[in-house]
């Protein structure tokens, strides 16, 4: 890793009035997560459109929750590694103003993180998908463990609050994410490829806004030839060593 790269992300940090993190399964990895789109990831078996649609879901809740089962305990197990840690740093230095990401597995708020638009969903409520209530989702675990389909007492298919394909996007929290960006003056970009849209477009109105670009990622993304900086190393090595740098020069 290029010393000079971790210098002049903290020269822009510095500099910046209002930075944002744009975060995916990359920052996660670290604590055992998998990826999805990497030839060990999650979709290397499994067909998305086949266990983790909506459509799908509603024809074979089963499928999806035999799918959903190793994943979930692997994410209950997970403590936030030291990306997650860094950039909660970095929210408490006030050096970064919010953290968009598209994981499901709460890491950024348990390293302490605040201000956190997680734009695909999260695990820890659940929604019935015929009177729409909406319940704790600990209360679902064992039943889940135990390979049952869980049911709202109306009878209905309770799903986990995760945005699956052929979903849109939460309309106000995507608005809020967007707005964030389109006010930013920097947006770091780390542990994402950008190949999930239209999560991937946000970098692109924060380049339009006039916004700084920092791509931190082990592999290449669309828009690496436009950015100001990008920084191929894992990010539980690289964050944590821009908040040392960043710390030492205060």
């Amino acid at each position: 890793m290029e010393q000079n790269q971790i210098s002049e992300i903290v020269r822009l940090l510095q500099g910046s009035k209002k930075a944002v993190a744009l975060t995916g399964a990359g920052i996660s990895k670290p604590s055992g997560i998998p990826d999805f789109r990497s030839d060990s990831g999650l979709w290397a078996e499994h067909d998305p459109a086949e266990v983790a649609s909506l459509a799908a879901f509603q024809r074979h809740p089963e499928r999806f929750y035999t799918w959903l089962r190793p994943l979930l305990h692997t994410m209950l197990a997970a403590r936030p590694n030291p990306a997650h840690q860094a950039l909660a740093q970095l929210q408490r230095l006030g050096k970064l103003h919010a953290i968009i990401t598209q994981n499901i597995d709460g890491l950024h708020q348990a390293a302490g993180s605040r201000e956190v638009f997680e734009l695909h969903g999260h695990v820890r409520t659940a929604t019935c998908l015929d009177c729409d209530k909406h319940l704790p989702s600990d209360s679902l675990w064992p039943e889940i463990m135990q390979q049952r389909t869980p049911r709202c007492r109306c009878g209905g298919l309770l799903k986990p609050d995760v945005v699956l394909f052929d979903e849109m996007l939460p309309r106000g929290l995507f608005w809020l994410a967007q707005h964030a960006v389109e006010t930013a003056d920097l947006l770091l970009v780390a542990g994402t490829s950008l190949e999930v849209f239209p999560v991937a477009d946000l970098p692109l109105t924060a380049l339009r806004r006039g916004a700084k670009l920092v791509i931190i990622n082990l592999s290449e993304t669309y828009l690496d030839e436009r950015a100001d900086l990008v920084l191929r190393a894992d990010v539980a090595t690289a964050l944590p060593q821009i908040v040392q740098s960043l710390q030492s020069e205060q």
